[in-house]
């Protein structure tokens, strides 16, 4: 996601200067290899010395060590905002590790791939995408301004929402259909996963995520995610019942709902631009 960025940048802010950073030093060679930043320095807090925006592009665990890290290098006015797909916990960090001389927003593009690594970094990720920001009473509103402008500016559509709204919202629609891919897989034997076809494939591509990164949302999110889980259970016992009772009216009704509620989805997205018709 990050190397996303910061070509998405170079191609869309003419004379905007990108700086990469990575723990890792063969990430750092990779990512000069590709060019995917104007410059990549090897010193996390040299990385944010100058900086008017810094997005942290990492697992959501790590967080709050990078801004203990880098509170003391921040520009006073620096924006500091993140890709993470859970919000209630950096607001906290954020609120507890970085400085009051600088601004904390959180950002999650809607955009990305079960893929991982600077190669696979491409300068189109947000074309057409949304992006949430999400706020508290005490964010600053400028920095709120600046960074929507800048997500704009790399062709996202973006909204606006309270972190907890956020995180509730995101289990339901994310990081449950996670769980769901990998229950899937799990539910089945190697041997049995060799007969599959694409509808398998396609239902349970993301289950192809990063394991530790996902992990970490979902401990950051627990409480959601956990409640999402109950709910899913829920819709399966319903079919189980009906199935096991014979019942197929009752499983064709379950069945067309989840059917035309989908169908509702498609259209909303459609009219919203953010599907081909």
């Amino acid at each position: 996601m990050g190397g996303s960025i910061t070509l998405t940048v170079l191609r869309c802010l003419a004379g905007v200067k990108t700086i990469g950073y990575s723990h890792r030093a063969t990430t750092r060679r990779k990512a000069r290899e590709l060019a995917v930043a104007t410059e990549i320095i090897d010193d996390i807090k040299m990385s944010v010395s100058d900086a008017d925006i810094v997005i942290l592009a990492t697992p959501i665990h790590t967080f709050e060590n990078i801004f203990s890290k880098i509170s003391g290098a921040l520009p006073r006015g620096c924006i500091v905002t993140d890709v993470g797909s859970t919000k209630v916990l950096p607001h906290r960090w954020a609120a507890k590790r970085l400085p009051d001389s600088v601004h904390y927003v959180g950002s999650h593009p809607i955009a990305g791939s079960e893929q991982r690594g600077v190669e696979f970094a491409r300068d189109d990720l947000f074309d057409q995408a949304n992006c949430i920001l999400t706020t508290t009473k005490k964010t600053n509103r400028r920095a709120v301004r600046t960074l929507k402008k800048f997500w704009s500016d790399l062709g996202c559509t973006v909204k606006i929402m309270a972190p907890a709204e956020h995180d509730k919202i995101f289990a339901n629609i994310s990081h449950l259909p996670h769980i769901a891919a990998a229950a899937l897989i799990n539910a089945n034997g190697s041997g049995t996963l060799k007969f599959a076809g694409n509808g398998f494939m396609d239902t349970s591509r993301i289950a192809s995520g990063p394991a530790n990164i996902w992990a970490d949302v979902l401990l950051a999110n627990a409480k959601n995610c956990t409640a999402c889980i109950d709910k899913i259970i829920a819709e399966l016992r319903k079919l189980k019942k009906a199935i096991k009772s014979d019942d197929k009216k009752q499983v064709e009704r379950l069945l067309k709902k989840a059917r035309d509620k989908r169908a509702t989805m498609i259209k909303y997205k459609i009219k919203e631009k953010e599907l081909l018709s």
